[in-house]
């Protein structure tokens, strides 16, 4: 995902002359090369100081650009909360946050590198925008979106080796869930890489019930869908929604939201990463199974 947001930016910066690059000493990938070659007076390196770069980033957009900021996704947006409080979202200024490694990306770096609670924290700011992209095609689609919209935006992404799940997908559209595969009798809803799981889940379903799930992207998370959402709630009896987010403030919270308002009667199971802290490290599966989210497990819930 990291070369996906590499490639995307650089096609974004060739029709934007406005948009800048300001990092905390952190490189994109070896493909922004194009970029630092063709704009070498438009990437800005404030070093170990995320305060900084969100600061630096304001100034920028006061004066008329559009600064994208990069860095480990807990670097983003923890460290300089009250920068992108005040500095952003107060100001309502067009500034997007990319957040490397969202979720437990980061699996062998411990608690500290994890942003699991993200999502919460981002929604509830004023004016903020969240793009949270489920593959590398769809992380080039989020930033041509992010780099048009007017205010903040929170950019969650992956972090690298993250397989194509939305090449059969319908079009990509800002603010609207999108359905990668059709289905009938159960719908998967989610959000980031831990989607391929999903993908996994209702195609071993399909092979072995003949039965199909519809998966759907919810790469929008503010402004959410709330009126697809409650499309898919008056079409599925059963709604799987997947995260590698705390419950609190994620995609099933907004999911059960809408049934509650449209009064659906459709059975919602969430699928959400534990309230604690995981001292675990290995692979980022290893690290969703140990908060119970696996093929098998979405499975299971698929066959009740």
């Amino acid at each position: 995902m990291r070369d996906a947001f590499a490639r995307g930016f650089c096609q974004a910066a060739r029709q934007h002359q406005n948009l800048f690059l300001v990092v905390a000493d952190i490189s994109p990938a070896a493909s922004l090369d194009d970029f630092r070659r063709e704009f070498p007076t438009r990437l800005v390196d404030v070093g170990i100081s995320e305060q900084t770069m969100i600061g630096v980033a304001a100034g920028l957009a006061l004066r008329g650009y559009r600064p994208f900021t990069y860095t480990i996704a807990n670097f983003t947006i923890y460290r300089p909360f009250e920068q992108v409080r005040v500095d952003l979202c107060y100001q309502n200024l067009p500034v997007v946050l990319v957040g490397i490694g969202g979720g437990m990306s980061y699996s062998a770096l411990g608690g500290t590198h994890h942003t699991i609670e993200d999502i919460a924290i981002m929604g509830c700011l004023p004016n903020m925008t969240i793009l949270a992209p489920c593959d590398p095609l769809e992380v080039e689609a989020a930033v041509m979106a992010a780099a048009v919209q007017n205010g903040p935006v929170y950019l969650r992404v992956g972090k690298s080796g993250e397989p194509p799940i939305t090449g059969q997908a319908e079009p990509f559209v800002f603010g609207k869930l999108r359905r990668i595969s059709e289905g009938e009798d159960v719908a998967i809803v989610g959000y980031g890489p831990i989607l391929k799981l999903g993908v996994d889940a209702a195609q071993r379903w399909k092979q072995q019930t003949g039965k199909h799930a519809g998966v759907y992207s919810a790469h929008t998370m503010k402004p959410f869908d709330q009126a697809g959402a409650r499309a898919l709630l008056q079409r599925y009896p059963k709604i799987i929604t997947v995260e590698e987010h705390v419950a609190a403030g994620g995609l099933g919270s907004l999911i059960k939201q809408a049934a509650q308002e449209c009064g659906s009667n459709a059975r919602i199971t969430t699928m959400h990463l534990r309230d604690e802290f995981i001292h675990l490290y290995g692979s980022q599966d290893d690290l969703r199974a140990a908060h119970g989210i696996t093929v098998d497990s979405i499975y299971q819930e698929l066959t009740k």
